[in-house]
């Protein structure tokens, strides 16, 4: 790898960066050219349907595109769709040579660029800062290969393990650095679940309210599988809730619903247990073009989740409070595994949120 190359990818990666919270379901692109050593133009993927990056990239450059090195943190496409394929406007250009950060996963793609860019002598390379871009783009990739959104298990825990105390209460077991992150996430993923029990003890919205996101619908669902949830509460207010049950009762209370805007869908059982067939549930999101979710609790909802391997990284948010209490809310419940057996996350970090530790990581499955 050159030093210069990866100097060059890191400010591709920089500006991908800024379609963060609007390209869904598109990955965050950003690209670069860059002649003799010296900066041309860039650009960045700003939200489905508009220029890919590497389009703006050209479009800015015009003429002094010929003969330059194109820096991008995803292998170019190849293919019509919403917009036209990338790789023949980088051909015509006459760009010289291309350095990818890595292969584009969506079947689509996968190496058609690199090798429609070949097919027209330009010199490609691939693998600069990989790691980087796919860590950027874990929502996107997970997406386009298991055709379900990226699960982010989200949790605020007291130091003992407890989300909640004996009578469901929560709030506020995490600082305002914390909820804020929380808001942060929100803006970025399509969709966020909680338990009915949660929404019912939490009265929480669920909404989002920075402002960043005015592109992606937000979609607010609970998790409840009898059906049971009181209508009035505050998640059922303003666009986007919806409830997922295996019930078939109560026509009425779902008319009723549905008058206000809530959005009942009817998913069957799990082949064990009461609960819903999650695995089903989240491949109609995927199809739905969601790519990713928060499952924000509470215990039986995670343990849910997790039990059937749905969940691709945990962010634990750990208050310096020790609650105790047999009948508190633990994190997980269940009967849970053999020590020899717990599985491992990886790629763990910790990073300070006021007077809270966020511990995040990702499982193996």
């Amino acid at each position: 790898m050159k030093t210069d190359d990866e100097t060059w990818m890191r400010r591709a990666l920089a500006l991908a960066e800024k379609g963060r919270w609007s390209t869904s379901p598109n990955p965050m692109v950003g690209a670069v050219l860059v002649r003799g050593g010296r900066f041309v133009a860039e650009g960045w993927h700003r939200r489905a349907g508009e220029p890919h990056a590497e389009i703006e990239a050209l479009a800015a450059a015009g003429g002094r595109a010929k003969g330059a090195t194109l820096y991008v943190t995803l292998e170019p496409c190849a293919h019509q769709g919403r917009t036209g394929p990338c790789a023949d406007a980088i051909v015509r250009a006459g760009i010289r040579r291309v350095v990818a950060a890595r292969r584009d996963p969506n079947p689509r793609v996968a190496g058609r660029g690199f090798r429609r860019l070949r097919a027209a002598g330009i010199e490609v390379e691939h693998g600069v800062l990989a790691r980087e871009s796919a860590l950027q783009n874990e929502r996107y990739d997970v997406w386009i290969t298991r055709g379900r959104p990226f699960v982010l298990a989200k949790v605020a825990a007291t130091l003992d393990g407890r989300i909640a105390d004996s009578r469901g209460k929560s709030r506020w077991i995490s600082g305002p650095a914390a909820r804020r992150r929380s808001l942060e996430w929100r803006e970025e993923f399509d969709a966020i679940v909680v338990g009915a029990a949660t929404a019912e003890h939490d009265r929480a919205r669920l909404t989002r309210r920075l402002g960043w996101n005015r592109t992606t619908p937000h979609r607010r669902i609970v998790l409840d599988g009898a059906f049971r949830v009181p209508e009035a509460l505050p998640i059922f207010r303003g666009t986007g809730a919806e409830i997922w049950t295996s019930s078939r009762g109560d026509a009425a209370k779902e008319r009723r619903l549905a008058s206000r805007g809530v959005r009942v869908v009817r998913l069957r059982r799990a082949r064990r247990g009461r609960g819903i067939d999650l695995a089903a549930a989240l491949a109609r999101l995927g199809a739905e073009d969601v790519t990713g979710l928060i499952v924000e609790g509470g215990t039986r909802t995670l343990t849910e989740f997790h039990a059937a391997g749905l969940i691709d990284r945990w962010a634990i948010i750990l208050a310096p409070k020790l609650l105790g209490g047999a009948g508190a809310w633990p994190i997980l419940g269940g009967p849970g595994v053999p020590l020899a057996k717990a599985p491992a996350l990886s790629g763990m970090t910790a990073s300070a949120l006021g007077p809270d530790l966020l511990v995040t990581g990702r499982t193996r499955n």
